[in-house]
C-alpha cells in the first residue's frame, strides 16, 4: 500500500497541461477582451513555463520525434493560415516557437549520439534556421507584423530544460532571460517553478496530448469571435 499511494503523489503531465491550458486561457481573455483587468495576464504567465516544460518532456518520452515534430509543426501551420485569414497577422504562434524547440533538440541530439560530419550540418542548418527565424527575418519584413512568439528565449525555454543538469537552475535561468527580454510581468512566469517541482513524472491516465493541439485554435477562434461582438 505504501508503495501505491507514493505513486499517486504530485501532479501528472495531464494535470499541469490542464493548469496551463487554463491559464492560457485566462492570457488570451485578458488580452482580446479584458486588457483593463491585469490579474488575467498575470495568470497567463504560468501556462509558458509548463508547457515548454512538457515540450522536453514529449522530446525525451516519445517514440517516434519526426511523428511528433510533424503534428506540431503541421498545427501551428494550420493556426498561421488561419491568422493570416482572419487577421491578416503574420504573427508567429506559440506552436512555431515549439516547433523550432523540437528541431533543435532532435539536431542536438543526434550530433551528441553520433558526433559525424552529418549530423554536425543538420545542427549547424537547424541553428542557423533558429536564428534566422527569430532576428534577421524580423528586420526584413519590417512592414509586417513578423515575429516569433517569446523569440530566440521561448525557442531555447525546452532546451534548457531537455539539455540542463540540473533541470531547474536551467528552467530558471531560460525565465530569468525571458523576464529581462520582455520585461513587464514576464517575471511572474517564475511562479510555474514551484508546480513543476511538483510533476511526478506521469503522463496520467487519459490520452488528452491531442487535446492542446485542437484546444489552442480552437479557443483562439472563439476569442477572436467574442472580439468582434463585444
Amino acid at each position: 500500500m505504501p508503495a501505491k499511494s507514493e505513486k499517486l503523489r504530485g501532479l501528472t503531465g495531464n494535470q499541469l497541461k490542464i493548469i496551463a491550458m487554463i491559464a492560457m486561457t485566462c492570457d488570451h481573455v485578458g488580452l482580446q477582451l479584458f486588457p483593463q483587468v491585469r490579474w488575467l495576464r498575470w495568470i497567463g504567465r504560468l501556462a509558458l513555463p509548463i508547457y515548454a516544460y512538457m515540450i522536453a518532456e514529449g522530446c525525451r518520452h516519445t517514440r517516434n520525434r519526426k511523428q511528433y515534430l510533424l503534428r506540431l509543426a503541421t498545427m501551428a501551420a494550420m493556426c498561421q493560415i488561419v491568422y493570416f485569414f482572419t487577421m491578416g497577422s503574420l504573427y508567429q504562434c506559440i506552436l512555431v516557437t515549439f516547433s523550432l524547440s523540437v528541431c533543435l533538440i532532435w539536431a542536438m541530439d543526434e550530433a551528441e549520439r553520433r558526433r559525424d560530419k552529418r549530423s554536425g550540418i543538420w545542427l549547424a542548418a537547424a541553428a542557423l534556421a533558429v536564428f534566422f527565424s527569430c532576428v534577421v527575418l524580423p528586420d526584413l519584413l519590417p512592414w509586417t507584423d513578423f515575429e516569433i512568439d517569446y523569440g530566440l528565449a521561448g525557442v531555447f525555454l525546452p532546451v534548457l530544460i531537455y539539455f540542463g543538469k540540473p533541470k531547474w537552475a536551467y528552467l530558471i535561468t531560460g525565465l530569468v532571460l525571458l523576464a529581462l527580454s520582455y520585461g513587464g510581468d514576464q517575471c511572474l512566469a517564475l511562479a510555474a517553478v514551484p508546480l513543476l517541482m511538483c510533476y511526478n513524472g506521469k503522463r496520467g491516465r487519459a490520452k488528452i496530448g491531442k487535446l492542446f493541439y485542437w484546444y489552442y485554435p480552437a479557443h483562439l477562434v472563439v476569442i477572436y469571435g467574442l472580439s468582434l461582438i463585444l
